[in-house]
């Protein structure tokens, strides 16, 4: 019986998802689908050409591995890359690639484009000498790449900030859209990228504008009637960094003017930077033609730090500020805050002062006492997903891999461990935690227990793992 496609691909999945970290597999790997199988050629479906260069740069080695082992030595993987959804009928215009890891050498093709763009066209509105002007950026010069920490949670939106950087407008993910929750970086990332082009290239003109300001900007241009003046200042312009598009909601007027900014800037092969609270799909109040051209590049989203990214970015403001303080108290601080960079970076400059104007040297007793504001519940009692979390974490695991049958030794001993501290730290019983991992039963939990005391008692690295993460179940 002949494997479908999808067969073949979900197959490949199950080995790619174990050779990389979970956020990678899901930020590159979740969104792709397979659309057919010819012979011993795979075809699967990439959302856009960044994708495709992406996997092609990273992966491309594994893809070729995992494709052979399912199909043989002759299998090949072949590309169909969506490049505009925004067609009026209604299926996405796509283009077919080879993967260059397909044995013999594959040049990357020229990507068709839907609509044909005369980039020789000048605009009759641009004011003669405009370019010879001094346009103050209105960036922040403390919000750069070397202060912004490296995750997974952003690891795709800081390499697509720094391509754009390298390259403003000559990228294929132009517009860059950075969106996520409040307080995770997104303003900063973008202006990460427009101090970049402006070390680099200091030629271009960059401006950064804030969503309200552009809105109130174009309402003054309309009242004092030089709306046109307000125009050509923005087409000028090399780079746009708009902040926070999801205040153009139900602005018909000023979404209808940024359009057409939008376009020219575009067509003109410059760069457009935009952030949002949301992804572009869940953008309410806008136009369909202004929400299709924000998908047309890449959007790339900021998910909340994972505790080794908080740690790494609270070491970093240390040292910018010239401080030290004790690695249990930047533990805790890590440990507690966990859901928002703005109020880690606010929690430690509310610690530093505390400390300064009391005369006491910042302990953890301190760091408890000052932090109340910010720590939501700090007598919360402790859970069984809240442990399962934290060894997670610890060990690098995906949280999902503890509950599943998996025999892999490291998920093996991330589950036992969650297990014995789940039972001596929580009041569940034994049935209510094996139904709690996997729907495994009571005699596992006792044998994961006893398995892990034991391993206390012989193995001194294991010792201290439980001991690492026993400490941080304390600080909770």
């Amino acid at each position: 019986m002949e494997k479908t496609c999808t067969e073949v691909w979900k197959n490949c999945l199950q080995i790619i998802k174990d050779n990389i970290p979970s956020q990678s597999f899901k930020t590159w790997f979740e969104p792709i689908s397979a659309l057919k199988l010819d012979g011993k050629v795979l075809t699967i479906q990439v959302p856009s050409l960044f994708f495709y260069e992406w996997l092609e740069e990273h992966y491309v080695g594994l893809l070729r591995k995992t494709v052979k082992k399912q199909l043989g030595e002759e299998g090949r993987l072949e590309y169909n890359i969506v490049v505009d959804k925004s067609s009026n009928s209604g299926s996405p215009y796509t283009t077919n690639m080879p993967s260059n890891g397909n044995g013999a050498e594959a040049k990357m093709q020229s990507m068709p484009i839907p609509v044909s763009i005369n980039k020789d066209i000048k605009n009759p509105f641009i004011i003669p000498g405009l370019k010879k002007l001094n346009v103050d950026p209105q960036l922040n010069s403390n919000y750069t790449f070397e202060n912004y920490i490296e995750g997974d949670c952003n690891r795709l939106a800081r390499s697509a900030g720094y391509a754009v950087a390298a390259k403003p407008g000559g990228t294929s993910f132009n517009p860059l859209m950075v969106y996520g929750g409040v307080g995770l970086g997104k303003t900063h990332l973008a202006q990460a990228i427009g101090n970049e082009i402006k070390r680099t290239m200091p030629d271009k003109l960059v401006i950064y504008v804030s969503c309200e300001k552009f809105c109130q900007q174009f309402v003054d241009s309309l009242k004092n009637n030089t709306i046109n003046d307000f125009v050509n200042f923005y087409q000028a312009m090399d780079v746009i960094i708009m902040d926070d598009v999801h205040n153009f909601a139900g602005k018909e007027k000023t979404q209808d003017i940024f359009f057409h900014i939008f376009n020219h800037l575009h067509q003109s092969g410059k760069q457009v930077i935009l952030t949002s609270d949301k992804a572009p799909k869940d953008l309410a109040g806008l136009e369909e033609r202004l929400l299709s051209r924000f998908k047309w590049g890449l959007s790339a989203d900021l998910q909340i730090p994972d505790l080794e990214t908080r740690i790494a970015i609270l070491r970093k403001k240390m040292y910018a500020d010239g401080i030290e303080l004790p690695q249990e108290v930047v533990e805790y601080v890590a440990h507690n805050i966990d859901n928002n960079v703005r109020e880690l970076e606010g929690a430690m400059v509310s610690l530093l002062a505390q400390s300064t104007l009391n005369k006491k040297d910042i302990d953890l007793s301190l760091a408890k006492q000052m932090l109340k504001n910010f720590i939501k519940n700090t007598t919360k009692e402790i859970s069984m997903e809240y442990i399962q979390k934290l060894v997670c974490e610890y060990f690098e695991v995906p949280v999902d891999m503890v509950k599943s049958p998996t025999r892999k030794r490291e998920i093996v001993q991330a589950r036992q461990i969650s297990m014995y501290l789940s039972k001596s730290h929580t009041k569940s019983s034994l049935k209510t935690i094996g139904a709690f991992f996997g729907g495994r039963d009571h005699s596992t939990v006792i044998y994961a227990c006893q398995t892990v005391e034991d391993l206390i008692d012989t193995d001194k690295k294991f010792k201290g793992y439980v001991h690492d993460i026993q400490k941080k179940l304390k600080m909770s």
